[in-house]
C-alpha cells in the first residue's frame, strides 16, 4: 500500500487522548526524599555539589519532612552526619547519635504519615570513610562488619525507622540484620536491600554531603559497572535472606539492570537516583542548556518504565508538587 493505514500518530493528537493511553506514570506516592542531617548543626548547610540540598539542623530536618509528606511523597531517606568520626563508626550504633536522635525526632512528628526509611551503613561515621571495620592490614573485614551493622539495624529500629536500609554491600548483611531485628522483638520493621550497587563515579557529591573521610576506594566490595549476572546472584541472596524490598543504585547508568532485577524480582523494586545524576541535570539546567522540569520528570520517568515501583531522589518533594 502506498499510503499508511496504520497511524500511530492518531493517540498523539491531544493531550486527552496521549493521558488516555500513557502506560507508565509517576505519582508522588512513587517517590523517597533522602535527607541529610548534621549533628550541631545551628542552621542548614549548603552541599555546593547539589545545589538546593542542604544538610538539615534536627529543627530544619522536621519542617522539611513535614512539608515532603504533606506534598504525598511515598518515604523518607534518613542519612546522619557526625561531628566525629573514629575506626569503628561508634556513632552509628549509639542511641544518642545524630541518625538515630533525628529518626527519634521524625517519628515523634510523622508517627506512621510516611515510610521512613534509614541508611544502615558505617561510612559516614568512620574516619576511613569505608562502609565497614578494617582489619589489621587495613581491608574491610565484612564479618566483623556484619556484628555491627546487626547492631547498628537493632538501633534504628527501636529509634522509630519503619525500614532499613543496608548499603555496605557486605555478604550476609540481610540475614544478619534480620535475625538481629527478629532477636529484639523487631518482626515488623522491613529490609530495603541495597542488591545492585555498583562503585561509581556518580557518588561524588554524596560524598560532600556526608563529608566522607573515604581513603582508597570501594571496589572491593560495591559491584563492577560491568556485571549483570552478579547482580541476580546479589538478588537471589538477598531474597533468600529476607530482604522485604530491593534497590538497584545508581540510576540512569543502569537501567538494564534495573529492568532485568525488576522482571526476576517478587518483591518491590527500587532506584536511587544518585548525586551525580542529580547535579548533572541541575548544572545543565543552570547552563540553560536543558528544560529543568521537563529533563527531571523524563528521568523519573525512566526509572518507571524501567520496572522501579518507587525511587529515591533528592528532587522528591519539589516533582511531588509538579504532580
Amino acid at each position: 500500500m502506498g499510503f499508511p493505514v496504520q497511524r500511530p500518530r492518531r493517540l498523539r493528537t491531544t493531550p486527552a487522548l496521549r493521558r488516555l493511553v500513557a502506560e507508565t506514570d509517576v505519582r508522588p506516592r512513587h517517590l523517597v526524599l533522602p535527607m541529610f542531617v548534621r549533628e550541631g548543626a545551628a542552621e542548614p548547610t549548603p552541599i555546593a555539589s547539589m545545589p538546593g540540598v542542604v544538610q538539615h539542623t534536627r529543627d530544619s530536618l522536621r519542617k522539611a519532612a513535614v512539608e515532603a509528606v504533606q506534598r504525598g511523597v511515598g518515604g523518607i531517606m534518613l542519612f546522619g552526619v557526625p561531628a566525629t568520626h573514629d575506626a569503628v563508626g561508634s556513632g552509628a550504633t549509639d542511641p544518642d547519635g545524630i541518625l538515630n536522635v533525628a529518626l527519634r525526632d521524625l517519628r515523634a512528628e510523622l508517627g506512621d504519615d510516611t515510610v521512613l526509611m534509614s541508611d544502615l551503613c558505617l561510612d559516614e561515621f568512620t574516619d576511613h570513610g569505608h562502609c565497614g571495620v578494617l582489619d589489621d592490614q587495613g581491608r574491610v573485614d565484612n564479618d566483623a562488619t556484619l556484628e555491627v551493622y546487626a547492631r547498628m539495624g537493632v538501633a534504628q529500629a527501636e529509634a522509630g525507622a519503619h525500614v532499613v536500609g543496608p548499603s555496605g554491600m557486605m555478604d550476609g548483611q540481610i540475614g544478619v540484620i534480620r535475625e538481629a531485628l527478629d532477636e529484639a522483638g523487631h518482626t515488623d520493621t522491613g529490609i530495603l536491600a541495597y542488591t545492585a550497587k555498583y562503585t561509581s563515579a556518580f557518588y561524588g557529591p554524596f560524598r560532600d554531603a556526608v563529608e566522607s573521610q573515604l581513603k582508597g576506594d570501594r571496589k572491593t566490595y560495591q559491584q563492577d559497572g560491568a556485571n549483570l549476572r552478579e547482580s541476580l546472584r546479589e538478588l537471589a541472596l538477598d531474597l533468600e535472606e529476607g530482604a522485604d524490598m530491593v534497590m538497584v543504585k545508581p540510576g540512569l547508568p543502569y537501567l538494564d539492570v534495573l529492568r532485568t532485577v525488576a522482571d526476576t524480582a517478587d518483591v518491590p523494586v527500587a532506584a536511587y537516583q544518585v548525586s551525580g545524576e542529580y547535579a548533572m541535570i541541575e548544572a545543565a539546567a543552570a547552563n540553560g542548556w536543558l528544560e529543568r522540569e521537563r529533563t527531571i520528570l523524563e528521568s523519573l520517568t525512566s526509572f518507571r518504565r524501567a520496572g522501579a515501583d518507587f525511587v529515591l531522589t533528592y528532587w522528591a518533594a519539589e516533582a511531588a508538587e509538579w504532580l
